[in-house]
């Protein structure tokens, strides 16, 4: 399938391209000997349908769908399901009743103002990072627009919110220690796999998809090649879905090497098959994960914190222990160096300290 086009090739041999037809609703298709010949046809027909005679009449949320149609099988089902939440919940009920040729930056502008003073359902500012991401979504809208359509863009000269990067508050090593002695107190299937995070730096869906086959126990690796996710179901407003997927990125799929002490930790509980937080092929999920660390910070007596804080905490300590950044980010699945260092190295006041009692007052 071509990104962005719908177009597919069939097992006859000839290409197929879908569209959705906005006035009725269905989805309907064209086809051709060639992918050439199949998109030139996919771009008549949507030119038909938001063609230069029915231009002007079509509204900012009809030519949402018509986008959203055309990338759904080329991102990840949490990815639309987010994509749907904003349009629904704040960007349709705000623009989508407008005409698409008569909007203006200023009806974006106005739009990210007041987002981010009382954009909450609830009342309330949403958070910049929230504006942001609902600002790519119109520019993504505006640039499809000009490229298919030949339509104005009114989102070229919009700037987004600035985003701040907030200071994190990692917990001290003294609350990690007593975390740690408590999950080996207490120990479990669902204990181990809250100490793999903090000794790994998995993220919680891809622990909640670890496999007991997925450790290999002669090469101390665990191979990281799937996550879980409850999203949004396409067919309803309410209903959610667990999802088994590839991970976030193709730097995500890794194999990271277990440390002695956590290998000698797994190996009396291996299983032959099943889920490694469950022992059979029912999966944990993550929500339940994060209750389950929610009530052992309580019992433990220590601070509240995010599931993803383990994440950072792991980030953290390598860093302390001398990891090269490369390495790290190899381990965490990044895309990039830059993401590890930007937004999981975090450096602890006690190591502030001790790099600051390394400058030497000279005369």
């Amino acid at each position: 399938m071509r990104k962005g086009m719908n177009i597919y090739k069939r097992k006859d041999g000839r290409w197929e391209g879908r569209y959705k037809n906005l006035k009725n609703g269905k989805y309907e298709s064209v086809y051709g000997k060639t992918f050439g010949d199949v998109r030139e046809k996919l771009l008549q027909q949507k030119n038909q349908l938001i063609g230069k005679t029915d231009q002007g009449n079509w509204t900012v949320e009809e030519l949402f769908e018509i986008w959203l149609d055309g990338i759904r099988h080329n991102i990840k089902l949490s990815t639309y399901a987010n994509y749907q939440a904003k349009l629904r919940r704040h960007i349709y009920p705000a623009l989508g009743h407008l005409k698409y040729e008569s909007l203006t930056s200023k009806h974006i502008t106005d739009f990210i103002n007041e987002k981010l003073s009382t954009g909450r359902l609830n009342g309330g500012a949403l958070s910049a990072k929230y504006v942001s991401d609902m600002v790519m979504q119109l520019k993504c809208l505006g640039k499809f627009a000009e490229l298919e359509f030949n339509c104005h863009n009114p989102m070229r000269n919009v700037a987004g919110p600035k985003l701040r990067s907030a200071e994190l508050a990692i917990p001290i090593v003294s609350e990690q220690n007593i975390l740690k002695e408590y999950l080996l107190n207490n120990l479990s299937a669902r204990s181990m796999g809250i100490l793999l995070c903090l000794f790994t730096g998995i993220r919680i869906g891809e622990l909640c998809a670890l496999r007991w086959s997925d450790f290999s126990h002669n090469e101390r690796v665990v191979k990281i090649d799937k996550t879980v996710q409850r999203v949004k179901s396409f067919d309803s407003e309410t209903q959610t879905v667990i999802t088994t997927t590839t991970p976030k990125s193709g730097k995500s799929i890794r194999e990271i090497p277990l440390p002695d002490y956590i290998f000698a930790l797994l190996r009396p509980h291996k299983r032959a098959e099943g889920y490694f937080l469950s022992g059979s092929d029912k999966l944990v999920e993550p929500r339940v994960m994060q209750y389950y660390l929610k009530s052992v910070l309580r019992r433990a007596n220590l601070p509240p914190m995010k599931f993803h804080m383990l994440r950072h905490i792991f980030a953290t300590n390598c860093v302390s222990c001398g990891f090269d950044i490369k390495t790290l980010s190899e381990i965490l699945g990044h895309a990039s160096i830059e993401l590890t260092l930007n937004r999981y190295v975090h450096t602890s006041r006690e190591r502030k300290k001790e790099c600051m009692a390394l400058l030497q007052f000279t005369t």
